[in-house]
């Protein structure tokens, strides 16, 4: 079979991953470009890649010649890279994978703009489920009916550093002596006051009962070693409640190391001919 052509927006912590993942002989697939407006960032990741990819580039000057020769963009930069490059790559024709999920409910029209586009073109847009479980069956609790999704997060305080909202409210997260809850709300505030930290509010959203309507608990507690995220659900199929604890990442503590390996998991689901889940 041959080998799907991917490019990768965005070479941090998960970006790295996922090209590292690719650079394995795991995925049906090979890395043809890599773009972060970070060169140092480039530079690290390209200089540990076995395959080195056929292009790098610092912005998205010429990227319509680029998307020619490629079968997959994987967004996994910033809430703005998802305008700036997901929809040049649909417009192209090709399928796209989206990490920075805040994004759809945070920039007005996008989801409508990106879901016309993909229907015209005959594209897939992939979003993975991330750092948090469940997400199988609120899709399927929806079919019938859900009343209520309730999402809560708890990350230790240097998790939120050089958050915005933080800084606003006069929070000081290193005098935070037990857990402390740094915001309650719907999805798309909490999407758009933490969007380094809760990218799972919006594909529970999605998943389920939209973005003003999911409920959002953000907290902050120097006793947890790990990324924690809780969803309780109830409707009509009955009752759901799962809790993650996810290992944060070493390179980057805001992020858990789960978001990484679902983008990848779900990269072998599409390479894969057997689909398991939902």
């Amino acid at each position: 079979m041959e080998k799907l052509r991917v490019g990768v927006i965005g070479c941090g912590t998960i970006g790295t991953e996922i090209c590292k993942a690719i650079d394995g002989d795991d995925l049906e697939m090979e890395l043809f470009f890599l773009i972060d407006n970070h060169p140092e960032n480039i530079e690290s990741l390209y200089t540990s890649l076995k395959k080195k990819p056929e292009i790098t580039k610092s912005d998205s000057h010429g990227l319509g010649a680029i998307l020619e020769d490629v079968d997959l963009v994987i967004e996994c930069a910033s809430q703005a890279a998802v305008r700036e490059f997901v929809i040049p790559a649909l417009r192209s024709g090709t399928n796209v994978m989206i990490l920075s999920v805040g994004a759809l409910l945070c920039i007005e029209g996008l989801y409508e703009e990106i879901e016309s586009i993909a229907k015209e073109k005959d594209c897939k847009v992939y979003i993975p489920s991330g750092a948090v479980a469940g997400i199988d069956g609120l899709k399927s609790g929806a079919m019938v009916g859900i009343e209520s999704v309730e999402l809560t997060t708890i990350k230790p305080p240097r998790g939120f550093e050089g958050n915005e909202y933080v800084k606003e409210k006069g929070i000081e997260l290193s005098s935070i002596e037990r857990a402390e809850t740094l915001f309650v709300g719907h999805a798309k505030e909490a999407v758009k006051y933490f969007p380094e930290n809760v990218n799972v509010a919006a594909t529970l959203s999605l998943a389920g009962i939209g973005p003003k309507a999911t409920r959002v608990k953000i907290v902050a507690d120097p006793g947890a070693k790990r990324n924690v995220h809780e969803v309780k659900a109830w409707g009509e199929f009955g009752n759901l409640f799962v809790r993650v604890e996810n290992v944060p990442s070493a390179a980057n503590p805001k992020t858990s190391y789960l978001a990484a390996l679902s983008a990848i998991a779900t990269l072998k689901r599409i390479s894969y001919p057997i689909k398991v889940g939902t």
